[in-house]
């Protein structure tokens, strides 16, 4: 039970300045994991770079909410974590990228690696500053961790199927670039921050995350781009069901007729009418 006389240890302003070890360790090995998969890209072990990011992505989602289940959020965390997904997220996949398919296309390759860096530098500097004032349950254009794992989704599913880079480097260039764009757009994506994980669910919820688990485990490559392609695909699917249905709107509101000014009162005759009340003669005088 809290006791509002009770005074904190700590003052508040000096917690929020604080070093906490816990969440730091987890945003630390994303920040290992990214550099991990640059160093094996360098390597020509593409493969292992691919996992990497996406074991960056997992450690990346749990810093963050274990700091807001132990009460350790700080604004060193909050700085650390932008800096460690702009290495996991945004410098570890363009090297990658150009390492595996795009350096082949020359001055055309590493413009779109760059695009893709800018853009996630771009996507994390605009989250930093709108972070209190953007709708909680989407995200204002595509997360850096969603648009790494398109990047080492395909370079995982390529290498797994037995693609080179160079046979697939068109495909790569426009992954690259669209992933970059959609970063920095103004499309929304659903962030899931809406679900409460202290709530009770249905026991229906449960087996479902089992058959997820089980379905990606059979065959982890395809399975991972895919959910993640269609997650890139659904914010764009979703802009264009609103910018229809407000274009219907807009389209039904301008052809509905306008109301005849002589009849908007029904209790005022409209003029020249026959109901119109006579003067009343004025009472005789005394």
């Amino acid at each position: 039970m809290a006791h509002p006389d009770r005074t904190p240890l700590l003052p508040l302003e000096k917690r929020r300045r604080g070093i906490y070890i816990l969440p730091n360790l987890f945003t630390t090995a994303a920040l290992f994991a990214g550099f991990y998969a640059i160093v094996q890209a360098m390597n020509d072990r593409f493969e292992y770079a691919a996992v990497a990011i996406f074991v960056a992505m997992v450690l990346d989602g749990l810093d963050g909410r274990i700091a807001r289940l132990t009460h350790t959020q700080s604004e060193f965390g909050a700085e650390y974590d932008s800096l460690s997904d702009m290495v996991s997220f945004g410098a570890a996949p363009a090297l990658v990228m150009y390492e595996w398919a795009l350096q082949d296309l020359g001055k055309l390759g590493w413009i779109a690696a760059f695009i893709y860096c800018a853009g996630a530098a771009l996507r994390l500097a605009r989250f930093n500053t709108n972070i209190d004032v953007v709708d909680k349950r989407y995200f204002q254009g595509l997360p850096s961790p969603a648009a790494a794992a398109l990047i080492a989704g395909m370079v995982w599913v390529g290498i797994d199927n037995g693609f080179s880079g160079n046979d697939l480097r068109f495909y790569a260039c426009v992954l690259t670039i669209f992933a970059g764009v959609s970063m920095v757009s103004n499309v929304l994506f659903w962030s899931g921050k809406s679900i409460n994980l202290r709530k009770s669910v249905p026991f229906i919820v449960v087996i479902a995350l089992v058959l997820v688990f089980a379905l990606v485990s059979s065959y982890p490559p395809g399975i991972l781009f895919a959910l993640f392609l269609g997650y890139a695909a659904s914010g764009y699917v979703m802009w264009a069901l609103r910018w229809k249905r407000r274009h219907d709107t807009e389209g039904t509101t301008s052809t509905t007729p306008a109301a005849n000014p002589a009849h908007s009162d029904p209790a005022q005759p409209a003029v020249g009418s026959t109901d119109t009340v006579e003067d009343t003669p004025a009472a005789p005088r005394s």
